[in-house]
């Protein structure tokens, strides 16, 4: 039988773990790489554009003393999500929390103009490279100490719009990865999905301002997220503070969604 740590906040720490995030260079998993480091975590900083993960490497590294690798991938491309999981693990030994945070919804006319390279990317990025990854780093997980895996989903996999409909159709198969993956790698390996509604990242600047303020009308909370506010499920999901929470998918929508997954 476990006792209760007198300081609760203790079983948020990361120390002496390693991190790894997918899109992790910019809005939320760019938040997510500087809390899990701010909390002991080294960690693995992954998108297409390396430039700017080694530019949040070097960040983080001066600001909390963690170590910080930058990595280009592309996750959509099998080979890279093989070569991604293999630097990781070669450069640290291990990896011991994945988030699968790589997202990309392009915006199409109507949906007989989605083509079928806008569709292969959206399946590619949101879905096909979880998938791949979660394989890899859950097997290396599972045959090592175990893990956390976090997927990243949207509102969008229960809510979809008409603008968003490979987009959620890939996100809700990101849920059932999530129950599946939870049930393949337990009991040493957790798997868990995040499902954010709108957030005011760097890419919601480009939305128009109707769009934004048809959000604060029907948001329950009356506003999008900011990215900051994505760390206390991140953390909780990834440290031992949710040891006995696997197969869940949290919502951080500010109540936009009605279903849960």
């Amino acid at each position: 039988m476990t006792t209760s740590n007198p300081d609760p906040t203790a079983s948020f720490r990361l120390d002496g773990k390693v991190a790894l995030v997918t899109g992790g260079s910019r809005g939320l998993g760019k938040e997510m790489i500087r809390a899990f480091a701010r909390v002991g975590a080294d960690v693995v900083i992954a998108s297409r554009k390396e430039d700017a993960c080694q530019a949040l490497a070097d960040e983080v590294e001066k600001e909390t003393g963690q170590r910080a690798l930058a990595v280009g991938a592309h996750v959509a491309e099998w080979d890279q999500c093989d070569a991604l999981a293999k630097r990781a693990l070669d450069h640290f030994g291990r990896v011991d929390v994945l988030v699968n945070n790589a997202g990309m919804s392009p915006v199409y006319p109507n949906i007989v103009d989605v083509t079928e390279d806008l569709y292969d990317k959206v399946l590619g990025v949101n879905l096909k490279g979880a998938f791949r990854l979660t394989a890899l780093l859950g097997t290396a997980m599972k045959e090592g100490d175990g893990g956390s895996i976090i997927g990243v989903s949207s509102i969008a996999a229960v809510q979809p719009s008409p603008g968003e409909i490979p987009y959620g159709a890939a996100k809700a198969g990101l849920h059932n990865l999530t129950r599946s993956f939870a049930r393949t790698f337990a009991p040493k390996v957790r798997v868990n999905c995040i499902m954010p509604g709108a957030f005011m990242t760097d890419i919601s600047k480009a939305w128009p301002k109707e769009a934004v303020a048809h959000l604060e009308r029907v948001t329950p909370l009356r506003r999008g997220g900011e990215p900051g506010e994505i760390v206390g499920a991140a953390l909780y999901l990834a440290s031992d503070a949710s040891r006995y929470t696997t197969g869940t998918i949290i919502k951080v929508d500010g109540g936009a969604a009605y279903a849960d997954g």
